[in-house]
C-alpha cells in the first residue's frame, strides 16, 4: 500500500492536515489508536445524555469558523457564555463591558486590596486590546486570496502592520502570569484567583487575555463531536482512507514506510505526525538506517525530548443529575469557573505530596500515609478552581427532560495519579476524589445535587495517557515549566513551526506549536498539509 501522504493521529490537527491533502485531490490515510476520530475532542451517552470530552467551549479566534467555511462544512454553532464564580457569587461574561463586572466581582471579595485590582484590570483590558488585534481578522492561513482580493487589499494588508506593531508588545508578555502579577499586588490569595485556572507557568499574553477571548466561545450543535464529524465525513467523501483502531509502532524515514499495529506495511511520500511527539523518535528504528547524519540527529533529539514534561493534565467527573436544567440555568452559564474557596492554591502545604512522591519504597498498606494524601486532597479541591460544563444549557436536545449532564474538571498532576496507581490505591482514591467534587458542589454552589445524582463516572490523567498516548496524560502539549520548550512559540515562525528533522515528514498538533489549543492545532494541521503538497 502506498498513499501520497500518511496522517498519523486523528485528532483535529490530524484531520485538518488530511482534509486539506483530500482536497488538493491527493491519497491520504489517516490512523487513529482509538476506536473514533478526534483525539481528546469527544461526546458520548450514557442513557441519553450527553457529555463532551477535552474541550467545553470551541473558541473561535479567526481559524475555526474559516477552516470549516473553506471546506464547506456546515456546523449550527451557539454562543457559549461564561460564568465566573467564587465562593456564593457568580458572574457573566457577555461582552466587554463585562470586565468591570469583574472588576468589582473582585473587589467585592478582596475589600483590601481595591486599587491593586484597579492597577490588574488595567493591565487585563491592555492585553485584551492586543488580542482584539491578533484575533482581528480570519487567520490568513485559512483564506484563498486568489478567490478574495478584496480582503487581501482591504483587510490583510491593514491589518498586517498593526498586527506587526501589536506582536511586539506581547512578545515581551512572556513572563509566567503568576510572577507577573506580583509586580502588583502583595496578595498570593487574589493572584491565585485569578491565575490558578490556567496551566502552570502560562505566559502573561496567553492567561490574561483569556477575559477577550471567553467571548469567543462557541458551541456546536449536537456537542463538540459534531465538528469533528463533519470534518472526518469530509475526508472520507472525497476519498481518504481513515484507519481507527490501528496505531503506528514503526517508522522508517529513510525508505518511507510506516508499520502498523496490524503489521501493515504503508508507504508514503510525505508524512504528517499529528500526535505525541516523543513517539515519533521512539518509534524509528535506528539501526536499521543508513544515514549516520540522520541517526545522529534522531538520537539528539531522542535526548532533547526524553525528560520534558507535557503539560498538566485533569481529574474529570461526569454527573448525571435528576434536575429540570432551570435550576442550573438561575446559577451559572452551560461554562462555568467555580471557586469554592477564595483562599488559593498557594495555601495549601505541599509537603506531603513532596514527601509522597519522593518515597522510595511502596508500601500499599500504609493506611496512615493514605489517609494524608485524602487529607491533601480535601484541602485541593476546596480551594482549587472547577471548570463545569452543562452542555444541555446550549443544546436542549442533549439530555432528556428532567435531566442533566455536569462534567466537573479540575487539574490532577501526572505524576501524583501515577504514584497513587502503583500502590494499587487508584479505584479508592477514585470514588474518594469522586465523592469530593460532589460534596464541594452540594455544599455550596449546587445545594441537593447529591441526592439527585443517579449516574457517575470520571478520567483521570492516566486514563488520557491510555487512551491518546499523550505524554504524561497532557491535554495542552508541553509543559511551560520544562526549562525548554521544544516547539516554535513565535507567531511570525509559525511557518515553521511545523518542520522535522525527518525527510518528508511534517508535524501538526499541540506539540508543534507553544501555547497550543484547539485553533493552533487547526492551522498546523493546514500549514502542514500544504507542506505536504508541495513537497
Amino acid at each position: 500500500m502506498k498513499y501520497d501522504t500518511v496522517v498519523v493521529g486523528g485528532g483535529i490537527a490530524g484531520l485538518t492536515a488530511a482534509a486539506y491533502i483530500a482536497r488538493a485531490g491527493r491519497s491520504v490515510a489517516l490512523f487513529e489508536k482509538q476506536p473514533v476520530t478526534g483525539g481528546l475532542v469527544q461526546t458520548f451517552q450514557r442513557n441519553k445524555v450527553y457529555f463532551d470530552t477535552g474541550l467545553r467551549s470551541i473558541e473561535n479566534s479567526g481559524i475555526v469558523f474559516p477552516m470549516l467555511k473553506q471546506l464547506g462544512i456546515d456546523i449550527e454553532f451557539t454562543k457559549s457564555v461564561v460564568s465566573v464564580g467564587i465562593e456564593n457569587q457568580v458572574i457573566k461574561v457577555t461582552d466587554k463591558k463585562s470586565i468591570a463586572g469583574y472588576e468589582a466581582f473582585l473587589k467585592s471579595h478582596f475589600p483590601d486590596n481595591i486599587s491593586d485590582i484597579s492597577v490588574i484590570i488595567r493591565e487585563i483590558k491592555r492585553i485584551m486590546g492586543y488580542m482584539d488585534v491578533l484575533y482581528g481578522i480570519d487567520n490568513p492561513a485559512l483564506m484563498d486570496f486568489a478567490k478574495n482580493k478584496k480582503y487581501l487589499f482591504r483587510e490583510l494588508l491593514p491589518w498586517l502592520f498593526r498586527f506587526l506593531f501589536t506582536l511586539r508588545r506581547i512578545n515581551k508578555l512572556n513572563e509566567p502570569v503568576e510572577e507577573y502579577l506580583k509586580k502588583f499586588t502583595s496578595n498570593q490569595a487574589l493572584i491565585d484567583i485569578i491565575a490558578q485556572h490556567f496551566f502552570k507557568s502560562t505566559p502573561t499574553s496567553f492567561a490574561l487575555s483569556y477575559f477577550s477571548l471567553y467571548l469567543d466561545y462557541h458551541y456546536p450543535k449536537g456537542g463538540t463531536a459534531t465538528l469533528i464529524h463533519g470534518v472526518t465525513k469530509f475526508i472520507l467523501e472525497r476519498g481518504g482512507v481513515i484507519h481507527t483502531g490501528v496505531s503506528v509502532t514503526s517508522l522508517n524515514p529513510e525508505q518511507k514506510f510506516i508499520i502498523d499495529s496490524k503489521g501493515n506495511r504503508i508507504h508514503y511520500s510525505t508524512l504528517v505526525w499529528a500526535c505525541d511527539l516523543k513517539q515519533l523518535y521512539n518509534i524509528i528504528p535506528i539501526k536499521e538506517l543508513k544515514n549516520n547524519d540522520l541517526v545522529k540527529k534522531i538520537e539528539q533529539k531522542q535526548t532533547e525530548l526524553k525528560p520534558l514534561k507535557g503539560g498538566d493534565s485533569v481529574f474529570t467527573v461526569y454527573l448525571t443529575v435528576n434536575e429540570k436544567k432551570d435550576y442550573f440555568e438561575k446559577i451559572c452559564t452551560g461554562h462555568f469557573f467555580f471557586t469554592p474557596d477564595k483562599r488559593g492554591l498557594s495555601s495549601l502545604s505541599l509537603n506531603v505530596i513532596e514527601d509522597f512522591l519522593n518515597l522510595k519504597e511502596i508500601n500499599p498498606d500504609d493506611n496512615l500515609l493514605k489517609n494524608r494524601i485524602k487529607q491533601y486532597f480535601r484541602e485541593y479541591f476546596l480551594l482549587n478552581t472547577f471548570e463545569i460544563a452543562i452542555p444541555v444549557l446550549r443544546d436542549p436536545n442533549l439530555a432528556p427532560e428532567g435531566k442533566v449532564g455536569l462534567e466537573v474538571s479540575l487539574f490532577l498532576d501526572y505524576d501524583m495519579d501515577k504514584r497513587i496507581d502503583e500502590y494499587g490505591w487508584a479505584s479508592e482514591m477514585k470514588e474518594y476524589m469522586e465523592n469530593l467534587t460532589i460534596e464541594i458542589l452540594n455544599g455550596t454552589i449546587f445545594p441537593g445535587i447529591k441526592d439527585k445524582i443517579t449516574d457517575r463516572l470520571s478520567s483521570s490523567p492516566l486514563t488520557i495517557e491510555r487512551l491518546t498516548g499523550n505524554t504524561h496524560g497532557a491535554i495542552t502539549g508541553w509543559a511551560f515549566t520544562n526549562p525548554v520548550v521544544p516547539a516554535v512559540n513565535q507567531m511570525l515562525k509559525v511557518n515553521d513551526s511545523v518542520k522535522t528533522i525527518l525527510p518528508g515528514v511534517f508535524q501538526a498538533g499541540q506539540w508543534t506549536y507553544s501555547p497550543s489549543g484547539f485553533p493552533m492545532s487547526i492551522v498546523t494541521g493546514k500549514l502542514a498539509a500544504d507542506k505536504a503538497i508541495k513537497a
